[in-house]
């Protein structure tokens, strides 16, 4: 067996958010509360050391508030450690706020180029996968009218129909596929699969117990911030199961 490469990589690393109570509203109270303002630090992370290898499919299970989201955003680089580090090898596309880029006024066509131009791609790239985002989108039919005219299922669905054709090597998933009907939810894990197939590095939060069996081979159970088990899906999941029901 040949080396296994990371793709990515959490290194003694700790998230904390600083809290603010009571917060003034007006001039006077501003004045009369000046340097008296409560604030709590929150330790949401706790010295996290995580490594996840180029082709792994992997599932961030915990329950609410036990830092899954928060873990995902700092692999994704939208927020930053207060300590330590996470090193990412590969280029990756994040699932968590999907259509973030969106345009409300141009049409689903318009928002494919220049949502997936945030991506990295180029317009020639682009031009080659159009067909096959919208034909994934099943949104033929809407596809050259204003995005404000979508409901929140159309638009899901062509904000993930663009993410998952940028052709990254890590794919990071937050609790997406809870969007739309059953027939697109199965078409998008169907997907993934596919994408796991060819090799791809997955990094999936859910709290649906068959997804996570369906996709991944390792699952990782975060506990009040710290990383209470990490091992095979189905030894982690018995384990959460019978403290966490």
């Amino acid at each position: 067996m040949g080396k296994k490469i990371y793709a990515i990589k959490v290194e003694n690393m700790s998230k904390n958010f600083v809290i603010y109570g009571d917060k003034a509203n007006t001039l006077k109270e501003k004045i009369i509360r000046l340097g008296k303002s409560k604030k709590e630090v929150k330790e949401v992370l706790k010295n996290i050391n995580l490594t996840i290898n180029k082709g792994e499919s992997v599932a961030l299970i915990g329950v609410n508030g036990s830092g899954k989201s928060t873990l995902l955003k700092l692999m994704t680089k939208i927020i930053y450690p207060t300590s330590g580090k996470v090193s990412i090898n590969g280029k990756l596309t994040s699932l968590l706020e999907l259509g973030a880029g969106f345009h409300q006024d141009f049409s689903g066509r318009e928002n494919i180029y220049f949502n997936a131009s945030i991506f990295g791609l180029s317009r020639d790239e682009i031009d080659k996968r159009v067909d096959e985002i919208i034909k994934f989108s099943e949104l033929e039919e809407y596809i050259d009218n204003p995005i404000r005219t979508y409901s929140s299922g159309m638009y899901m669905r062509l904000a993930f129909s663009v993410a998952i054709n940028v052709d990254a090597d890590i794919l990071l998933i937050d609790e997406i596929l809870a969007v739309g009907d059953q027939h697109f939810q199965d078409k998008c894990l169907n997907k993934m699969l596919e994408l796991k197939k060819q090799g791809k590095t997955m990094v999936f939060v859910s709290h649906s117990v068959s997804s996570v069996k369906f996709l991944c081979d390792r699952a990782v159970w975060l506990n009040n911030g710290k990383i209470q088990m990490d091992g095979k899906t189905d030894d982690v999941l018995k384990e959460y199961e019978k403290v966490c029901g």
